[in-house]
């Protein structure tokens, strides 16, 4: 969990792992950074809230952040890496976020 790290740590951390993730394929961290800012800055200031529950607010949030620039990126576009840094701040991850750290996970059966 990275609720302690200034913003410049967690930066640094995303620019080096951001290509992990199966929705950065194909695109440069520049295109996430604001939204992985969003996102840390987002889970620190609802921290003890679910992602589910302010998932809605945050689009909302998105399209007036200042801080995404001149990126012009629609928030179903930034909306993984978002719920990404969120998740990394607040501890909590979901069924999405795991597959998406997971890429096995959907290979055999459940057994659930």
């Amino acid at each position: 969990m990275a609720d302690r790290n200034s913003w410049d740590q967690e930066d640094s951390w995303w620019e080096n792992n951001f290509s992990s993730r199966p929705y950065a394929t194909g695109r440069n961290y520049d295109e996430f950074r604001p939204a992985y800012r969003y996102g840390h800055e987002s889970g620190a200031h609802h921290m003890g809230r679910n992602w589910n529950d302010v998932e809605s607010d945050l689009r909302t949030g998105w399209d007036r952040y200042e801080g995404k620039g001149s990126s012009g990126s629609t928030w179903e576009s930034v909306k993984d890496a978002v719920r990404d840094a969120w998740h990394r701040v607040t501890g909590q991850s979901d069924v999405d976020t795991n597959k998406m750290s997971e890429s096995n996970i959907s290979r055999g059966s459940s057994t659930r």
